[in-house]
């Protein structure tokens, strides 16, 4: 496929630090806000970065996939690791996407009785 047509472009990545361009005090806000909560606290860097693979994943942002695996990497997860997370969210999201299944049953039910 030529490039033209591809969406994502990896190198976009680099440029997130510029989304304040447009909008200063809410671009500031924004970082200080994710700064603050990727230090470590009660969860580890790795942890949070496991975290985040996974819901980069359930969420399906191709840079954060990127930006995470890498950050999972630096903060000491090993593959397996990092695949188990993602299954994670995986199975999280399939759960959820069932449990709504409840809704449809219960208004099945009220129409067909």
């Amino acid at each position: 496929m030529s490039k033209e047509k591809i969406y994502f472009e990896p190198e976009d990545l680099a440029n997130f630090g510029k989304v304040t361009e447009w909008q200063e005090p809410m671009g500031k806000k924004f970082f200080d806000y994710y700064g603050e909560v990727m230090k470590e606290g009660a969860l580890t860097a790795r942890e949070k970065a496991l975290i985040a693979l996974a819901v980069s994943h359930a969420l399906q942002c191709p840079y954060c996939i990127d930006a995470y695996t890498s950050t999972c990497l630096k903060t000491g997860s090993d593959e397996e690791q990092m695949m188990e997370a993602v299954h994670v969210a995986s199975a999280m999201k399939a759960g959820i996407t069932l449990v709504y299944s409840t809704q449809m049953m219960k208004h099945t039910k009220k129409m067909t009785m």
